[in-house]
């Protein structure tokens, strides 16, 4: 188990580069470079009837080397927060709010300049559904090249490649299949191979674990929890907090387009303050402990007719006549929860 964050946090402006770089304490009194650093980030959809805000004021930090799940419902807005960080939205736009990577901008530069510097290079994603992504008419070989040659990659291909394979455990005869000659298990590794080609800090997996069976789901884990080792830094993207408790030093509850929890696993996990997070852990199936499991009433609201107050009103439990109006973020011993309850 990792280190707690502490609340207190330094901002130390580097004359360098011009931005600023956050640091955190940990409980040991050390600091942590925060590679990933949130700020008020807010994408919506928009159509001719209807906005829907898919983020809606989400804000978070990553430790270096560490990683967070996000963790909520479909449709909670889980991975436009990933494809908005590697400026892959398709239909939607960021309208507000900042987001650092080591602390250069990601947001804040042209999309030239993103992929020449940042995309790949400094942060990449393994896409949802990604073993549906390669191309059945090309060799895993050229569909490699075909990344190195779209991101302009100067260096040797053929060592970047090996060391990428060699990070995923697999060997060089896979290069010459094809995508339906591989199982699902390789398939999902040949694509998170893609993702470190280049060497990110910052790896963003969409359920990876996705449609594959339990022993190839507890590889992929174990190949996650090993490029965290190495220094890496990870956002598991999924909606079962099992899977995310393998890996995952902190943890983001999100709901509606909102993070309503934010702290490290073992104080989301064994002190759960949100409503939500409460009924989401209560809904998991345990070895030992309750046997019986919850479910909540009702659906998620719609995120194009969001008003004011807690997005989880109409389905707490513990709802009360002030929850009516946006709760309050209170900070916690290593983040934050915003409810009423709280306060």
């Amino acid at each position: 188990m990792s280190d707690v964050y502490r609340t207190r946090e330094l901002y130390r402006f580097n004359a360098t580069d011009q931005f600023y770089k956050r640091q955190m304490y940990l409980s040991s009194g050390s600091m942590l470079l925060v590679t990933l650093s949130v700020r008020d980030l807010r994408v919506h959809y928009k159509s001719k009837d209807a906005v829907v805000r898919a983020v809606d004021g989400v804000s978070f930090d990553l430790g270096n080397g560490k990683s967070v799940g996000i963790v909520g419902e479909s449709g909670c807005g889980k991975s436009t927060l990933g494809l908005a960080l590697i400026r892959a939205i398709q239909g939607g736009s960021v309208e507000s709010g900042e987001a650092f990577l080591d602390g250069k901008p990601l947001l804040g530069i042209s999309d030239d300049e993103f992929s020449k510097t940042m995309r790949w290079k400094k942060i990449s994603m393994v896409f949802q559904g990604a073993m549906n992504s390669l191309d059945p008419v090309f060799s895993v070989k050229a569909q490699f090249y075909e990344v190195l040659k779209e991101h302009k990659y100067a260096g040797d291909a053929q060592k970047a490649i090996k060391d990428a394979l060699a990070a995923v455990s697999l060997p060089l005869s896979v290069l010459d299949n094809f995508p339906h000659e591989l199982s699902g298990g390789m398939k999902q590794r040949v694509v998170i191979a893609m993702a470190l080609l280049l060497g990110p800090e910052l790896v963003i997996a969409d359920e990876p674990t996705t449609a594959l069976d339990v022993l190839v789901q507890a590889q992929i884990m174990s190949l996650l929890k090993e490029l965290k080792k190495g220094g890496m830094s990870v956002m598991l993207i999924s909606h079962d907090l099992g899977i995310v408790s393998e890996i995952s030093d902190m943890v983001a509850i999100m709901y509606a387009g909102k993070i309503v929890e934010f702290g490290t696993l073992r104080d989301v996990y064994s002190n759960p303050r949100h409503p939500y997070t409460q009924a989401l852990l209560k809904a998991t199936p345990r070895i030992r402990g309750e046997k019986e499991l919850a479910s909540l009433k009702g659906t998620p609201p719609s995120l194009s007719s969001v008003g004011p107050g807690c997005r989880f009103y109409d389905r707490c439990p513990k709802a009360m006549e002030k929850c009516r109006n946006d709760p309050p973020v209170v900070r916690t011993e290593s983040g934050y929860v915003a409810c009423w309850l709280e306060e």
